[in-house]
């Protein structure tokens, strides 16, 4: 008998590797662009999947931003070894399919026997544009946002103003601001608005502002053109100036996310515009009452989507397509998409997550987190085009200028307008009709 116990540990020894062997290993390459514990709460989904099935073995690998994570997954697949998925930027699939990088998701879809409109409805209709190229799906909606206005309630009491009427224009919040601003000149002990000037969340902010102001920030049928040097854009840069120089309302220079969220929680900024999936972390740590609404307007309410959808790259053997599709699915399912929403503060994709007894708990129990679902009807698509990063940073460098007093707006905005068209016209010249 003992003779036995031992083959039998001999052969589950031997047997055991090969179990692990038939395994699909992969990579999952994801961002945090945010603030909060999201990379450790990633790392824990993603182990709750391993542990739920045999076939599949997921590697999560924490990428940094959205830029960083772009550029490292591909360098990764120019390296022969491509994440079998990323959660990539929404607005750079695009880029990403003109690369060349993606596959399309259609041939996963058809294995399924799905079609991508069968698919996409029960997605919000907002999030079809940046899961979309030329037809086909190329992406999975998996965390998204809009920018919210959060304000100080506390502040506005102080301040003469009623906590539940937050600023609805762009005039009421420059009034508002006035009023919560304390200090003067060298001696600011509060400024009355601030919002997110680095690179990324920047050009987010000012599509949103470009939107409300009435304009097109992009064409969104078109990779190769985009619309900075217009009244729409001239007015949300100069409004952002005014709001430095004119009303000495916003701090100067330029201030990244992280430092505009600390500002808020320590009773530094009274308002702030900033994306929902922030909304978890300021409602963990804000201990002053605070609200959500929507980013005020100058001529309409509109906002940009934002955030992150689930992309495959090229380079992947079969083995591995079928396992990072598997893993999409179980990532996008609405129990998944409704545990992340609730933990992170990013509205859900799906709208069959909101249907889940705990969904409607935790909505009823924190209604701030209705606000960016009441936004979605006046939703855009998020800025797209040939070479989306150095695009954006084509603005986002001359508002930074602006910021930091060495440009005015209408120079800048003419300026960022001569800039893309020097990177996109590869694009353009590519697509133009040459007539002989």
């Amino acid at each position: 008998m003992r003779w036995l116990s031992f083959a039998a540990a001999v052969a589950l020894a031997v047997i055991a590797p090969a179990l692990a062997d038939a395994q699909t290993r992969i990579d999952f390459f994801f961002p945090v662009p945010v603030d909060g514990k999201l990379a450790k709460e990633m790392t824990r989904l993603v182990k709750v999947y391993n542990e739920s099935q045999k076939d599949v073995s997921v590697t999560a690998v924490y990428t940094g931003s959205y830029d960083e994570t772009k550029l490292k997954a591909q360098a990764a697949a120019s390296a022969g070894k491509p994440p079998a998925v990323v959660l990539m930027s929404a607005n750079f699939v695009l880029d990403l399919k003109l690369s060349g990088d993606l596959i399309s998701l259609e041939p996963m879809l058809k294995a399924d026997g799905a079609t991508r409109e069968a698919f996409l409805a029960d997605f919000w209709p907002a999030l079809h544009a940046n899961a979309t190229v030329d037809g086909e799906l190329y992406a999975v909606p998996y965390q998204n946002s809009t920018p919210l206005l959060y304000y100080n309630k506390d502040h506005f009491k102080e301040a003469g103003l009623d906590p539940e009427k937050p600023p609805k224009t762009w005039s009421e919040l420059v009034a508002d601001a006035k009023k919560l601003t304390k200090g003067s000149g060298d001696n600011v002990e509060r400024y009355g608005f601030s919002m997110p000037e680095g690179y990324d969340y920047m050009g987010w902010i000012m599509e949103a502002l470009c939107l409300s102001n009435g304009g097109r920030y992009f064409n969104e049928e078109y990779g190769g053109e985009v619309y900075y040097d217009t009244p729409s854009m001239l007015g949300a840069a100069q409004f952002v100036e005014d709001l430095v120089y004119k009303h000495k309302v916003m701090q100067p220079g330029v201030v990244e996310g992280g430092a505009v969220s600390t500002n808020f929680l320590a009773g530094k900024v009274s308002m702030m515009l900033l994306s929902t999936g922030s909304l978890s972390f300021i409602r963990d740590n804000m201990k002053a009452s605070y609200g959500v609404a929507y980013v005020p307007k100058n001529v309409r309410n509109a906002v940009p989507i934002g955030g992150g959808s689930l992309v495959m790259f090229k380079g992947l053997n079969e083995d591995q397509k079928a396992a990072g599709w598997k893993f999409i699915k179980w990532l996008s399912s609405p129990e998944t998409l409704g545990g992340w929403s609730r933990f992170t503060g990013y509205f859900a994709p799906r709208k069959s997550s909101y249907d889940l007894p705990e969904m409607k708990e935790f909505m009823a129990k924190y209604p701030d987190a209705k606000v960016a679902i009441e936004e979605l009807p006046f939703a855009k698509p998020w800025f797209a085009t040939y070479q989306t990063v150095a695009v954006r940073k084509a603005l986002e460098d001359q508002i930074q200028a602006v910021l930091n007093g060495k440009k005015k707006a209408p120079e800048a905005v003419k300026e960022a307008q001569r800039n893309a068209d020097a990177l996109m016209k590869p694009y353009v010249d590519q697509t133009a009709l040459k007539l002989p």
